[in-house]
């Protein structure tokens, strides 16, 4: 009887006490691949990088380690990095600016009516000299004078065009008369900042202001009288941002990240109450939730746009791709009505970003495409790039003539993969430098700015 119980027992055991082995086997087995994988994904990965502290150090501390440091491990974008690390530690210990006081004070020497929007870059700017380390006030000790007409003010008050010409042109002839700096050089020591069609506007009747002065504008196009050699590309930028920057999310480039090379298929990870997808070309990545991948690695579009037809070079591009199944082309504005920040997001999920001139050569769109880590490609036959004399555009970015606008798709799938992991990898270093801050931090736009400016001043003569 005790035998045939303990038979009994035995034959119910079984099946469990073999499932246990089965289980064990097979955790086994996944704690081995785990391994195995992860030593492969070490031995081939590149190194990582240093992660940046930016925001938990004295922006003081930064910008002196900044210098030290001079960016040598970013020598692939800068076309002289040494002689790019010399002049801007000469800069950044020498660089003076008087900024003239005079002026109507609801209309001029004002920071322009709000940082946001596409006349941030000249809001930014206008406060961030008034704070910094450049400015002096006394004329004698500058190397730079700064006219500062804010024409966005102008413009928000009702100000026609013509108003606004009579106003600059009055308030700069007051200075020629009062002060004898301006007749030294005949202007060409001084410099003033606009963004967007409003200042180049006001501006663009007053030869002597144009052809003298350094003019640090966001429409550097030729058919507006830009000259390269003197004036400045003020990058336009629409900040704040809505969402992060995009990061290195296409190679094993933070140590947070384990990559299993050859899998190509989506992963869905469920960590407490957060849920999120994260796709890759080639890559199956699990990773923190203080990295990126809360808004999404997928960059499985080829190309995206979305705006108005308000120029030539738009209405050639909507026409030709709008019904492309590869390139995401939308001759409309997202509307908001089809979710939060869904056009934001759209570029979180492309490789590259169509950058085609509006009613200006420049677009907002090649900021925002840096920003979210997404490729610009710069539609475009005359527009001078900001920062173009001193990073090298064409190692973050796809630098095409408007005819090339037909065979686009085409010029974006011939890009290797190894091409475009090159590309994004250099467009996160020069993120940098298309970011307002204030108070500002060494290598951000605004540093980058006066850096134009401080090469500019070498070539004034008295």
């Amino acid at each position: 009887m005790l035998m045939s119980s303990t038979v009994k027992q035995t034959q119910q055991l079984s099946p469990n006490h073999g499932l246990f082995s089965l289980r064990g086997a097979l955790l086994t087995l996944a704690i081995l691949t785990l391994l195995s994988f992860t030593f492969l994904s070490l031995k081939y990965s590149t190194p990582s990088p240093q992660i940046s502290v930016a925001k938990l150090v004295d922006p003081e501390v930064k910008e002196h380690n900044d210098e030290e440091e001079g960016g040598e491990e970013l020598s692939d974008i800068y076309h002289s990095p040494r002689v790019f690390k010399l002049n801007y530690a000469e800069m950044m210990e020498k660089f003076k600016v008087y900024i003239y006081p005079d002026g109507d004070p609801k209309t001029f020497y004002q920071t322009p009516r709000k940082l946001t929007g596409k006349y941030a870059s000249e809001g930014y700017f206008f406060q961030n000299i008034r704070e910094s380390r450049f400015r002096t006030l006394d004329p004698d000790q500058a190397h730079l004078f700064f006219i500062p007409i804010s024409c966005h003010k102008m413009r928000g008050k009702g100000t026609s065009y013509d108003n606004m010409t009579i106003i600059v042109q009055n308030y700069v002839e007051g200075l020629i008369a009062k002060y004898p700096y301006w007749n030294r050089t005949l202007g060409a020591d001084h410099f003033f900042v606009t963004c967007h069609d409003v200042g180049v506007r006001a501006t663009e009747g007053l030869p002597f202001l144009i052809k003298n002065t350094i003019r640090a504008v966001c429409s550097p196009s030729y058919d507006v009288g830009f000259i390269p050699h003197k004036d400045v590309a003020l990058p336009q930028v629409l900040q704040p941002f809505a969402l992060p920057a995009g990061g290195n999310d296409i190679e094993n480039s933070d140590a947070n990240y384990l990559i299993f090379p050859g899998m190509n298929r989506i992963l869905n990870l469920e960590i407490g109450h957060n849920r999120q997808t994260t796709c890759l070309h080639e890559y199956l990545i699990i990773y923190s939730l203080s990295t990126f991948g809360k808004y999404g690695l997928c960059r499985t579009n080829l190309g995206f746009w979305a705006g108005h037809r308000n120029s030539k070079i738009r209405v050639i591009l909507a026409r030709v791709w709008e019904n492309d199944t590869e390139l995401d082309i939308s001759n409309n504005r997202i509307s908001r009505a089809t979710g939060h920040l869904v056009y934001q997001k759209r570029f979180y999920k492309t490789k590259f970003c169509i950058c085609p001139g509006g009613s200006q050569v420049n677009s907002a769109r090649i900021a925002d495409s840096i920003h979210y880590g997404c490729i610009p490609v710069i539609l475009s036959n005359y527009y001078d790039l900001p920062f173009n004399d001193i990073v090298d555009w064409r190692k973050f970015a796809v630098v095409l003539k408007e005819s090339d606008v037909y065979q686009l798709k085409q010029i974006l799938k011939n890009i290797s993969h190894a091409e475009f992991v090159s590309l994004h990898n250099n467009l996160v270093k020069i993120q940098k430098h298309f970011q307002w801050n204030t108070p500002p931090i060494s290598y951000d736009a605004f540093h980058m700015v006066m850096y134009d400016l401080w090469l500019r001043h070498y070539t004034i003569k008295y």
